[in-house]
Parts: structure tokens; sequence; C-alpha cells
């Protein structure tokens, strides 16, 4: 049961480092998409493929 839930938390975690690096590459803040990614996870990566690119 154990490693069930270390997956699960390295998969989470894993995924919120991914929409840091999308949101990085719509001019938006990694940071604060990591942080929102955390806590929605997949939900999170979903808003960011639909979002438009930020202009500079």
């Amino acid at each position: 049961m154990m490693i069930v839930e270390r997956g699960y938390i390295v998969g989470w975690w894993t995924l919120a480092l991914i929409n840091a690096g999308i949101a990085q590459g719509k001019n938006r803040s990694g940071l604060n998409w990591f942080i929102i990614s955390i806590f929605l996870g997949p939900i999170a990566t979903l808003i960011l493929v639909i979002l438009d690119k930020q202009p500079i």
C-alpha cells in the first residue's frame, strides 16, 4: 500500500513540474502554475492547454 502512495505523490509532483514548463512556454509564471498544479493536478493541465499564449 505504501508503494502506491509514493508513486501517486511522485506522479502528482512530476505533473506539477511539467505544468510549470508548459506555463513558461506560454509566457506565464511557472512557479504560480506549479503551486496551482499541486492542488488541481490534471485540471490545471487542461486549463493550461486551453489558455492562449500571453503576449510578451
